[in-house]
């Protein structure tokens, strides 16, 4: 199974936390060809699918008086680079944007976001016949990484960056055999091309009985921003959070920390504290009815994901998680099932159809 051509587009858009804009942008050239589109200053994006019953949700998550408004979520920023410093031979100094492993840069080429517009460059390393033997089996530490440009000196590197730019590793998605696909930033470009993917369903369909709305949200990797600010201003009544989950089929994983979830066993529904029970059982509910696999997690605290600001959002909202299985999290070769991906975005579609004005979320 290959990629589909938006989450392709998606994977190969560059758009780390704060300066999601050309990620966005591609987002939402796919969506606004079926839905009406908002923007705020935060950098996330609603596309909107009317409902069609004649009575709108309503904010408070009762549902009373119509069908309930189903916001999916799914963040758009990934992890990346920021340049801290230029030294005097123009090679460029680098923090971490999100949860950076500086051993997954180490020989990587990168795409620097610049007023010049997208440059490359590569992290190097002193070669391995330089380093004492001592050295060798020592991991690399962030702060001992640059950006090598070509720069011949600083006044040079600075004619092309600026600090505070931004950079991303430039690898470009792969198909794997078994219809797998390898990538940067499927966390969560994945989320994002299901939120996506569920409205462009349901707008194919010709709607659902309640409104439909895709969010592509901002700065998850750095604080659940995006989501939190989308939520105070939007107050859906039921929010499915679209997230990956760790795969349990990667080398040196450990099941009984994480639960079972292989690649291709389907979208992962977790269940737990912050979570509303009622989402949860109407997912499993949806997923058994429609033949779809599906894998439960569990969870006592929080869930890592944007769930954790939108749940407690306004006066609270009913919120659900699912998950998209993933080996080598926070890589350069993220490796997911494309078959799960499409899956994930049928669960929440049919979910979505499946809302009625007497679903009574009060608790």
């Amino acid at each position: 199974m290959s990629i589909p051509d938006v989450l392709r587009d998606l994977l190969s858009a560059p758009g780390p936390s704060g300066r999601e804009d050309i990620a966005a942008g591609v987002w939402r050239g796919h969506a606004e060809k079926f839905a009406t589109l908002e923007r705020d200053t935060f950098g996330s994006t609603v596309a909107r699918v009317p409902g069609t019953s004649t009575a709108e949700g309503t904010s408070s998550g009762t549902a009373e008086g119509g069908v309930p408004s189903l916001a999916v979520v799914g963040h758009i920023d990934e992890i990346g680079l920021i340049v801290t410093h230029v030294d005097e031979k123009g090679f460029l100094r680098i923090a971490a944007v999100g949860g950076q492993d500086p051993q997954q840069l180490v020989g990587q080429r990168v795409q620097l976001i610049t007023k010049n517009g997208l440059i490359p460059g590569v992290i190097g390393k002193k070669p391995i016949h330089l380093i004492e033997s001592d050295e060798r089996s020592r991991a690399a530490k962030l702060k001992e990484l640059t950006i090598d440009i070509g720069a011949t000196d600083k006044a040079d590197a600075l004619e092309a960056v600026r600090i505070g730019d931004v950079a991303v590793v430039d690898a470009a998605p792969i198909e794997l055999r078994g219809g797998r696909v390898a990538s940067r930033s499927m966390d969560n470009r994945i989320g994002s091309f299901v939120a996506y993917e569920v409205a462009r369903l349901v707008a194919e369909a010709g709607g659902a009985p309640g409104e439909v709305q895709a969010w592509a949200v901002a700065r998850e990797e750095t604080g659940l921003h995006g989501a939190a600010t989308t939520a105070h201003r939007v107050r859906p009544d039921i929010a499915v959070v679209v997230d990956v989950t760790f795969a349990s089929d990667q080398p040196g994983v450990d099941v009984n920390e994480i639960g079972e979830h292989p690649l291709g066993s389907g979208p992962v529904v977790e269940l737990g504290t912050p979570l509303h029970p009622w989402v949860g059982d109407r997912l499993i509910e949806t997923a058994e009815a429609e033949g779809i696999p599906y894998t439960i997690s569990a969870t006592g605290r929080g869930t890592g994901t944007d769930a954790d600001a939108i749940n407690i959002a306004a006066d609270g909202i009913a919120t659900g998680v699912i998950g998209v299985p993933l080996r080598y999290m926070h890589s350069v070769v993220e490796t997911a099932q494309t078959e799960d991906i499409l899956n994930a975005a049928k669960l929440i579609a049919a979910f979505a159809q499946s809302l009625t004005s007497d679903v009574d979320l009060l608790r």
